[in-house]
């Protein structure tokens, strides 16, 4: 049996085994882990996860037809694959001890991934994946990086981002059109913000909206009457880190 890649799922299946054992290795070693993988498609990584963590896989395949050759290719899945769309999935199948995702993420939803992550972080330990490069290459900046923005704020702030591989073309299945890296999300030490978490994410969103403009002009669309109080206000989103959004965050909320 052959699954055929689906252009509106934004498949494009890992045909190299090298490269598979690379990412799997990036996981993390802990007892009693479970490892969600997403979209596991053909099962290149699928296999290698099996044999190095028994027993731990949680696989979610929206794909019907990857999902019957998974279970045919390794029967031993077929009482832990949700045929299910990872972005619907409820917090029931989250809230595991020591839970940790991995995939080579369909490009055309990565970011809604992230963003379903960062709203299970007090579950989600660890992420390891395959994106389309520039949105890691955002996801990864540092402040004042032209291509630092909302991901990068908010992923920043609940995980220690690194940039793993890059990967070509080549090695997929159709080839995508776009370079392809591999990073790690380890989260922090912060279980919470110093400041209204909602608030925070809402002032983060807006700045990077429009981010060409100084905060005191972006800002207003949430509060008309700024002050001058805050040197934050005089900034554009880019020059400031996760600790200067939290103060901008405060500064905000003391005057709504």
């Amino acid at each position: 049996m052959m699954v055929r890649p689906k252009k509106h799922l934004g498949q494009h299946f890992l045909t190299d085994p090298a490269i598979a054992a690379r990412i799997v290795e990036l996981l993390p070693s802990v007892n009693e882990m479970t490892v969600m993988e997403v979209g596991p498609g053909t099962g290149i990584l699928t296999g290698i996860i099996m044999e190095k963590i028994p027993g731990s896989l949680v696989a979610v395949e929206i794909d019907p037809e990857s999902a019957s050759y998974l279970v045919q290719k390794y029967p031993a899945i077929a009482g832990s694959l949700i045929r299910e769309d990872f972005l619907k999935l409820g917090e029931e199948h989250f809230n595991v001890p020591e839970l940790h995702i991995i995939g080579n993420f369909p490009y055309n939803i990565s970011s809604q991934i992230f963003f379903k992550v960062l709203g299970q972080r007090d579950h989600v330990r660890s992420v390891v994946c395959m994106i389309q490069k520039e949105v890691a290459d955002r996801i990864i900046a540092p402040p004042g990086s032209r291509t630092y923005g909302i991901l990068s704020v908010l992923l920043q702030a609940f995980y220690k981002v690194e940039h793993g591989f890059n990967v070509k073309p080549g090695s997929f299945h159709p080839p995508p059109k776009v370079s392809s890296s591999v990073i790690k999300l380890t989260r922090n030490e912060t279980q919470e913000l110093d400041c209204n978490e909602e608030l925070f994410f809402r002032v983060v969103k807006t700045t990077f909206q429009q981010r060409r403009k100084t905060i005191r002009n972006s800002i207003k669309t949430i509060l008309l009457t700024l002050g001058d109080e805050s040197p934050l206000l005089s900034k554009r989103p880019e020059q400031l880190g996760v600790a200067e959004f939290v103060t901008l965050t405060n500064f905000v909320s003391s005057r709504m």
